[in-house]
């Protein structure tokens, strides 16, 4: 070899080149927020719309408390939806059903709910919210058990069997409760307004709006910071590797859709003190609402249930005082716009 050919530097240690690709970081997945940005869009879109901010701020507050009362009810079936696989259309029926235990809670506790002391009143809904949903818990076991079990994994059957649930249900009702409408009057300190400025919000409405915040608060913090909500979601993504490791998952997907069940008892009691009346299809009436929610939002998420819930409620408020005639087709074109953008929804587990 010649003096001025080049020498090739020494090849580095196998252990550095180890060490150096060990002390790269890990790469992490960017959180999706886009979708946080339309609830607020939308209100700010609507503002010169509508022209006045007081009736801005009336109809925002509706939209708000209409959203989180949509959310309760839907957020059950978007987990037995998602996770499970199962598409429950009696779902309206645990909504109603719910709604009507709440009713015969609620009307014997007159001298309770007609004083004016909000203690007394706070009482007497807590203990029908939460018969509606012990009721409707003990319902939803007894509907797995008997009718969705067999039709698992039969999305055909499903749609036959729990639609004939829905509908025996409903004459069901009609047996036990009679086929007239119930009156369900607020609470005596529940009635009324609020004055902000020059706009007037139901307490109601407030009320509403704290409850569904309670709600889902509590489900996302029992689904991501929870074992049980570590289970639920590893048994989605691999169930016979959970079950390998001796958990029965079966039986929590069971606990899953009797949740689903008691939030749709504590929603129906909700939305029958926001109506004041209860019938046995209301339930059936909500189920288009609700299925444009979960879809909108994305199977199983309950953040996004939770926005499309808000985004529904606001733009059924919304377009009902700027475009009367467009309200009954507005959430449809909501639901339509969304899914060009995203057809999997807005937050879907998955992306999460």
């Amino acid at each position: 070899m010649s003096a001025s050919s080049p020498i090739a530097p020494p090849a580095a240690p196998p252990s550095a080149t180890s060490a150096s690709v060990a002390a790269e970081p890990l790469p992490v997945a960017r959180a999706d927020r886009v979708p946080l940005l339309l609830v607020p869009l939308l209100a700010m879109a609507a503002l010169p719309l509508v022209g006045s901010g007081s009736t801005w701020l009336t109809l925002t507050v509706a939209g708000l408390a209409m959203g989180m009362m949509i959310f309760v009810m839907a957020s059950g079936l978007s987990l037995v939806f998602g996770l499970m696989d199962v598409m429950n259309f009696a779902h309206g029926a645990f909504i109603t059903v719910g709604a009507y235990v709440a009713a015969t809670v609620l009307l014997p506790l007159a001298g309770w709910t007609e004083a004016a002391d909000p203690w007394r009143n706070t009482m007497a809904v807590l203990a029908a919210a939460l018969g509606a949903a012990l009721v409707v818990a003990v319902l939803g076991l007894a509907f797995e058990r008997i009718i969705v079990r067999p039709v698992y994994g039969d999305h055909l059957k499903q749609i036959l069997v729990t639609m004939g649930g829905l509908i025996v249900a409903e004459q069901l009702i009609h047996v036990v409760w009679g086929p007239d409408m119930i009156p369900l009057p607020k609470p005596t300190t529940y009635r009324g307004s609020l004055t902000l400025g020059d706009a007037a919000v139901e307490k109601y409405r407030l009320i509403a709006v704290a409850a569904g915040l309670v709600v889902f608060f509590a489900m996302t913090a029992v689904l991501n910071r929870t074992r049980l909500g570590l289970l639920i979601r590893a048994g989605v993504e691999d169930r016979e590797m959970v079950e390998a490791l001796g958990y029965r998952i079966g039986h929590v997907f069971v606990g899953v859709f009797v949740a689903g069940a008691a939030l749709a008892g504590l929603g129906g009691t909700m939305w029958a003190l926001y109506q004041e009346t209860v019938k046995a299809t209301m339930g059936a009436e909500l189920m288009i609402l609700i299925f444009i929610v979960i879809i909108v939002g994305g199977l199983g998420s309950v953040a996004g249930c939770f926005l499309a819930a808000l985004l529904v409620g606001l733009t059924a408020n919304y377009v009902g005082f700027v475009a009367p005639k467009a309200a009954l087709f507005s959430n449809i074109g909501l639901m339509v716009l969304v899914l060009l953008w995203r057809p999997a929804g807005l937050w879907p587990a998955a992306r999460r």
